[in-house]
């Protein structure tokens, strides 16, 4: 059993109304996820929030690519971008954390994926790998170690935002059953095989003691 203490963290990642079925970019049983983060936040002391928050027109969207369908790829000036549906758009319901998530002891909201011609992940470091999001001086000033990522979708946000935790010196565990993945083209698998050579661990919410 993993007993929670004061340097530990729990990151909600990108739990939001478009990620769920019914939104704009559905992860399959995003929503089954969301009793488990209410039942395990409680726990921590600490619990931070993040939420995809894209412009209009957003470099990430296929619909700002002629020619390009949702899934597909373009070369953007930093990398192999996937491209998405229109999703997490500033302002609307889609965008909005989901009504039945429960943490009001959150301290911190991230918003990430603003910067109309980069997207973003990572709870850290934007998709150019470079721009900070602020995270991590945050939580290294407050004293915090050792970071337990929940969210959607495990093979996108959650394990960019648990690689950079690594990077960052951060301690991270997934709570596998507090997650769920999108899986495109096998990224799931290759998503825990990148986890697990980085020294992220795989739990389950029953190791956690609440």
């Amino acid at each position: 059993m993993i007993t929670r203490g004061d340097t530990d963290v729990l990151a909600v990642i990108d739990v939001q109304n478009c990620f769920v079925p019914g939104g704009t970019l559905p992860v399959p049983e995003g929503d089954t996820i969301i009793p488990i983060i209410n039942r395990l936040a409680p726990a921590f002391r600490h619990v931070i929030i993040t939420q995809d928050w894209h412009t209009k027109g957003h470099v990430s969207f296929a619909s700002s690519h002629p020619g390009k369908k949702p899934f597909e790829t373009t070369s953007l000036p930093y990398g192999t971008q996937v491209l998405w549906p229109d999703h997490a758009i500033q302002g609307t319901p889609d965008a909005e954390l989901h009504r039945d998530l429960r943490i009001p002891h959150a301290e911190l909201i991230i918003r990430k994926g603003y910067r109309p011609h980069v997207d973003s992940y990572s709870a850290f470091l934007e998709a150019d790998r470079q721009t900070k999001t602020g995270l991590g001086g945050y939580l290294k000033e407050r004293g915090l170690t050792r970071v337990f990522l929940v969210g959607l979708a495990t093979d996108f946000c959650v394990a960019w935002s648990a690689l950079d935790a690594r990077k960052a010196g951060f301690d991270a565990l997934v709570v596998e059953d507090a997650t769920r993945g999108i899986d495109a083209g096998g990224s799931l698998g290759k998503a825990w095989a990148d986890m697990s050579g980085a020294g992220v661990k795989r739990i389950q919410s029953a190791d956690i003691r609440v």
